[in-house]
């Protein structure tokens, strides 16, 4: 095979897929400096990339229609006729050159505005020319502007015998004539070299068979060239289904090797400590999705396997006490357990509310983060050796080289997307047999992201509330309703209750964030003059003390009002508090402004969030204040929030790129994502090593995606 660069033709290798790792500089048409304009503009390095830069529409050419089929709904068409006259009309600004074809049924206007001279040249009248456009009407007649015309010949009178692409291109790239067509045109070149021996089939029989989907060499191809629109959705589903099950395939692999290979510590039994807890010491009756969670976890944990489990629940669910009395199962077993969280003011207050809920126990928990003073330090490090300390709550420090235990059995990471996968690893060797993981998060995740996501850890999901949670009332006032929000929060402090003001983090500079908070914080002071009110203040510029100590005279209402930025976002817990304000709520995304108001609503009163913004608003912040102002479930707010902003973004979701699919769509392909998982399940349960004959063709397939799976670990 030959590609022509540089005035020299280059052999092109042939061997398997190798072919799609050739340089794009090598393909006919292209050369250096091309390939360079294609490599910033588009990122198209490779064959590989040009095949995978798929044309976001085609235009039907493949009928030749009659002027007297075009109606009011007549979008694109396409027609062949005689020019019969051609004339410039206008003067200046309007002049324009007009010209009228004519077929069997009848005649059509043709205009153009731009590049008359060179139309003008070009047509000639009582020639034939196939014209194609889009239709408009001027005073009830139909009419193209600025069509494709060219002369006709024989065989376009009948259409093209395919649908033509549309390629995503540039300015800089037209300019350098590479507009859609030559796009296309490069594209064409490209299949002069494809055939099915270089785009072999990856999927086994029984699934091409049992999902009717089209052979990888056809799909490829019709996706580019369909000869019809439904060839070209025959060839989008087979891709869509590939481009998932191939993710999904990796992660169970993963999973099923973790699951044959990896031996875990046996909590074998419930013992006294858990039992006398749960008898005497809880403070509420657990709801049906924390005790089938703890049911879940106690059946991982007895299995004799390393349990990896993410459990997510919405803000307030009662993660905290499912964690405590895992620890206690832990501790019943004579393991110890760490709480990992992402912040000093985080951890701090984990211990607090556990070391409360356990001062009748018998069990010892300490704390260690980057504060700890060093003499506590080398103490509770000492004490965590010797197997004195059974539980453990802090921050990355709990990671650190210097913290040995002397058998730690369940380790719980509390807000997992602060926590990268290297950390968690971590973890897993602070044991001979690594500890059990449990991962929570408070920012629900959609089922179909977390399916895609995560599918290599088993999950749980709580989605109640308790029992004495009261739903938090949610709206959405302009910045001309200030002085009415402040009288509402003086109301509500008249009434012994607390109110949060948070700002947004705006400006990409600390300095100007700093400012725009001063500026803010100065706004709330004139309404709340001391010493009728105190407020504290909370930002990241604080040293922890200072934090610490403002966090905590808000706690113990010292102050009636905290002002803030999103430090607060996780975990502080002051019950006494029922009115968040968030200021400039349009510049929060979903998730953010859904984790803020679960700040408030967690003691017996009535709460209320109330989101201020200015009066100019986007469609996509009316949409998010909408869905803030209509729902409190947090799985609703998630699956909006993926909806508005595409699953790349999300925080929450995995560092991996599990999620840059060039075709397929978490949300609008749900059923390609459902069966792909099922399919990929059912292979890694009954043939993790893709070991058996119909399975070959996917392992030598998933060999040589070499360095983008852990393929050497899984087989």
């Amino acid at each position: 095979m030959f590609a022509y660069f540089c005035g020299k033709e280059f052999t092109i290798s042939s061997r398997g897929t190798h072919i799609l790792a050739n340089p794009i500089e090598y393909l006919k048409g292209v050369g250096p400096q091309r390939a360079e304009l294609l490599q910033k503009e588009l990122g198209i390095f490779t064959f590989k990339d040009l095949l995978e830069h798929f044309p976001y529409r085609h235009i039907d050419k493949t009928k030749v229609n009659l002027i007297r089929e075009i109606g009011p709904q007549t979008d694109f068409i396409q027609i062949a006729g005689r020019i019969t006259s051609m004339g410039i009309m206008g003067e200046k600004r309007s002049k324009r050159l007009v010209a009228e074809i004519k077929d069997s049924s009848g005649t059509l206007e043709l205009t153009w505005f731009q590049g008359i001279t060179w139309v003008e040249k070009m047509l000639t009248i009582g020639q034939s020319y196939q014209v194609f456009g889009k239709v408009s009407f001027f005073q009830g007649m139909p009419q193209m502007t600025h069509p494709e015309i060219e002369a006709l010949t024989d065989e376009k009178a009948t259409g093209r015998n395919l649908l033509e692409p549309v390629y995503s291109t540039t300015e800089k790239l037209k300019a350098r004539g590479l507009g859609a067509r030559q796009m296309a045109k490069l594209t064409q070149a490209l299949f002069m070299h494809l055939n099915e021996k270089e785009l072999p089939e990856n999927l086994p029989d029984y699934i091409l068979q049992q999902l009717q989907l089209v052979p990888r060499y056809r799909a490829l191809s019709h996706i580019h060239f369909p000869p019809s629109q439904e060839a070209w959705q025959q060839a989008v589903n087979r891709l869509k289904f590939e481009e998932f099950f191939i993710a999904q395939l990796r992660m169970h692999l993963v999973k099923a090797k973790r699951h044959r290979y990896s031996r875990g510590v046996v909590f074998g039994q419930v013992g006294d400590i858990f039992n006398t807890f749960y008898e005497k010491y809880l403070p509420f009756e657990l709801t049906g999705a924390q005790k089938r969670v703890i049911k879940e976890i106690r059946k991982d944990t007895g299995s004799g396997k390393q349990m990896n489990r993410l459990l997510q629940g919405d803000v307030g669910s009662g993660k905290t006490i499912v964690a405590l009395l895992i620890m206690l199962l832990a501790a019943d077993n004579g393991y110890q357990s760490c709480l990992m969280a992402p912040t000093e003011i985080l951890a701090r207050q984990h211990f607090a509310g556990l070391t409360k809920l356990l001062k009748d126990l018998p069990v010892n928990i300490r704390i260690l983060t980057g504060a700890t003073k060093a003499a506590e330090r080398r103490e509770i490090l000492k004490k965590l050796e010797a197997g004195e300390i059974q539980m453990l709550v802090g921050t990355h420090a709990v990671i650190e080289d210097t913290v040995q235990f002397k058998n730690l059995g369940m380790a719980i990471v509390d807000e997992q997307h602060r926590f990268g996968v290297a950390q968690r690893a971590k973890l897993w060797n602070k044991a001979p047999v690594p500890p059990h993981i449990l991962v929570m998060t408070a920012t629900p995740i959609p089922r179909t992201l977390a399916m895609t996501a995560y599918g290599d850890l088993d999950y749980s999901v709580m989605d109640e509330l308790p029992p004495n949670r009261k739903p938090i009332l949610t709206v959405h006032r302009y910045e001309t309703a200030r002085s009415q929000v402040m009288g509402f929060i003086k109301a509500e402090i008249q009434q012994g209750r607390q109110a949060y003001i948070v700002f947004p983090l705006i400006e990409e500079s600390e300095k100007l964030d700093y400012e725009n908070l001063m500026k803010g914080y100065e706004n709330v002071k004139a309404y709340f003059p001391e010493p009728k009110y105190w407020m504290s203040m909370v930002h990241g510029r604080q040293t922890n003390e200072v934090r610490e100590t403002n966090m905590q005279r808000f706690k113990n209402h010292d102050t009636q009002i905290m002002v803030a930025t999103t430090v607060i976002e996780v975990g502080v817990d002051v019950p006494n508090a029922s009115v968040m304000v968030i200021e400039n709520a349009e510049k929060f995304g979903l998730s953010q402004l859904h984790q803020l108001r679960g700040r408030v609503g967690r003691g017996a009163e009535k709460s209320f969030c109330i989101l201020l913004t200015s009066a100019k608003l986007n469609n996509d912040a009316r949409e998010r204040l909408k869905t803030m102002c209509e729902t409190t479930d947090g799985f609703k707010v998630a699956e909006k929030d993926l909806e508005l902003r595409g699953p790349g973004d999300i925080e929450g979701t995995r560092q991996s790129g599990v999620l840059n699919f060039k075709l397929a769509n978490i949300l609008q392909d749900r059923q390609w994502l459902e069966a792909a998982r099922e399919i990929a399940e059912k292979i890694a349960e009954n043939d993790p090593d893709l070991s058996s004959a119909e399975n070959l063709r996917l392992r030598e397939y998933l060999q040589s995606l070499q360095g983008k799976t852990a393929w050497s670990k899984i087989s």
